[in-house]
């Protein structure tokens, strides 16, 4: 890719169109089917590898896969608050989230891999079962904070959902040396959800009303987003507006690591591309589209 700034002639007309929805209930059928038919192959001595999360091994991993989505069903479908934090502000937030998290990472990496996996699998049916049977425009029970959202509709929470269970399977398989899922139809809807942090991340960031930064991910399942300047605030387009001031592209191995805290920012740094307003475009490695 060139050096050379890229301006579409028309940009300037453009009036910027927000993003639609993303729509994964229909996906969490296959990506549960991955995840058990993953599990069913490791080796005893795959589930105590190391992942890129510094203190979760494989097994950890999977424990949490399990106690999160018990609590979720337990909380979300059946109305079951076992604990309700007293929270202030979003650090406390993450604070409680993580302790539940190490608590319930405690508590079923005890169990054997075969009893690990035989309530995955229940649990995964019931999983399924309860997102397919949400309206996806109605408000869902929890916001999406790291998209700086107070109320989520249901479509946004399960994307949410959608990318907390693709990129802990995907830190197994990278773990293990086992394929990633990479398909467009799977890693596009994990891409598009993460982009949606977006004009939270960058609320920091100032630059002229009218102007735009573009940001890519490479390869087969990546796409472009377009972050708009509306007077002071930014908003996600999904196509050109406005003044192009930089762009920025991540390879789509790394894109996923960047927003989930699996790679050092001058790692990423080394990959990543961007002309035009180095600032602005090197921001993006600074979003987090996970709580914790």
């Amino acid at each position: 890719m060139s050096d050379a700034l890229i301006i579409p002639e028309m940009n300037n007309r453009a009036v910027p169109r927000s993003s639609g929805p993303i729509l994964t209930a229909h996906l969490f059928s296959k990506l549960e089917t991955k995840l058990i038919e993953l599990l069913r192959s490791l080796g005893p001595e795959d589930w105590e590898q190391q992942t890129i999360a510094p203190k979760w091994k494989v097994k950890d991993v999977a424990a949490h896969l399990l106690d999160t989505q018990l609590r979720k069903l337990s909380l979300c479908r059946d109305g079951y608050a076992g604990q309700t934090p007293s929270t202030n502000s979003n650090d406390d937030l993450v604070e409680f989230i993580n302790r539940l998290n190490h608590e319930g990472v405690t508590v079923y990496r005890r169990l054997s891999p075969a009893l690990l996996i035989q309530l995955m699998e229940m649990t995964s049916r019931q999983s399924v079962a309860y997102h397919e049977s949400l309206d996806p425009f109605a408000p869902a029970l929890f916001p999406v904070t790291w998209a700086g959202e107070k109320q989520s509709a249901n479509w946004f929470d399960t994307a949410r959902e959608f990318t907390e269970r693709w990129h802990h399977q995907q830190q197994i398989r990278l773990a293990v040396g086992r394929p990633g899922m990479m398909t467009r139809e799977i890693y596009f809807p994990v891409l598009d959800c993460f982009m949606r942090g977006l004009p939270f991340a960058y609320r920091a960031q100032k630059s002229p009303s009218g102007t735009m930064a573009r940001f890519n991910v490479s390869g087969e399942s990546g796409g472009s987003w377009y972050l708009y300047r509306d007077n002071n605030e930014w908003k996600l387009s999904e196509a050109p507006a406005g003044e192009q001031v930089s762009e920025t592209t991540i390879p789509q191995e790394i894109a996923w690591r960047i927003f989930t805290k699996g790679i050092s920012r001058e790692t990423a740094r080394a990959q990543v591309h961007v002309s035009g307003d180095a600032r602005l475009g090197l921001h993006i490695l600074e979003m987090v589209s996970i709580i914790g």
